[in-house]
């Protein structure tokens, strides 16, 4: 089977970079997993983008260097074993807030005896090879997203799940909760407590800490933090900003800003 080159950066100690799409369009993924990035996320969440754009987009990044990973919309064990069908090579799950939560999400993306998934693997085995079924829950990335109060107090039992590789951090969902306000860089000082918790814990548990952030600097700083996976903004973000500032260089004026915080 094909080896999962997210868990392989991650075991040489780099950190590793996400891209993330929200636009369903398979020449964006193809465009996008040509960059240098170690991974690219399909967004089915908040992006626009359903099944059959996501399967032209994973068919797009399996062309590419970029390990094809997946957002999907909730903790649903059916649109998980499809999209994992489909030939994502990891699933970002949101809205996990409890043990429970995080062991049904798990349990989705593994075969038996280890969960619960269904034997149909279409695209997994082109893009994994034919020996999928046998190694695919050694290699199927999972990522549980802490964006409430209540996952982050059950953030040891979340990471104590058996087969769960990490958390993501959803910080505008997270800062709303802690703050009232959505703001993935948010300075308030239960925002930072809340990220260096998880972080901390991660790193006791040895397990992976992600969190999607608004630009590469600001990525960068997540990575001095202490985190092993980040997300610097996604293409809705990187294609506003780019044509901003191209508009701004072309008339010679100051490049506004957004105030967008991402998601």
């Amino acid at each position: 089977m094909r080896v999962n080159k997210i868990k392989t950066t991650l075991a040489g100690h780099r950190p590793v970079v996400n891209g993330w799409l929200a636009i369903p369009s398979s020449y964006s993924a193809e465009i996008m997993g040509h960059q240098g990035y170690d991974a690219v996320t399909v967004d089915l969440q908040h992006g626009m983008i359903d099944f059959a754009s996501a399967l032209t987009m994973l068919q797009a990044l399996s062309a590419t260097p970029a390990v094809p990973l997946v957002r999907v919309t909730d903790n649903n064990p059916a649109q998980i074993m499809r999209l994992l069908d489909a030939g994502a090579y990891g699933v970002i799950c949101p809205m996990i807030s409890t043990p429970e939560q995080a062991q049904r999400f798990v349990s989705a993306c593994r075969y038996p005896p280890q969960g619960t998934r269904s034997f149909g693997p279409a695209r997994g085995l082109l893009y994994g090879g034919p020996d999928y079924p046998q190694h695919a829950n050694r290699e199927i990335l999972t990522l549980a997203m802490i964006e409430t109060r209540e996952g982050l107090a059950n953030i040891d039992a979340i990471l104590d799940t058996d087969g769960l590789d990490g958390v993501f951090i959803g910080p505008n969902d997270l800062s709303l909760t802690l703050t009232g306000a959505a703001s993935a860089e948010s300075t308030h000082p239960d925002m930072l407590a809340a990220v260096e918790r998880v972080v901390s814990r991660c790193r006791v548990k040895q397990k992976i800490a992600g969190i999607f952030c608004t630009s590469g600097a600001a990525a960068a700083r997540r990575i001095a933090e202490g985190f092993s996976l980040v997300t610097p903004a996604n293409d809705v973000m990187q294609l506003g900003r780019a044509s901003r500032e191209a508009i701004a260089l072309a008339r010679g004026s100051e490049i506004p800003s957004t105030g967008a915080s991402g998601y």
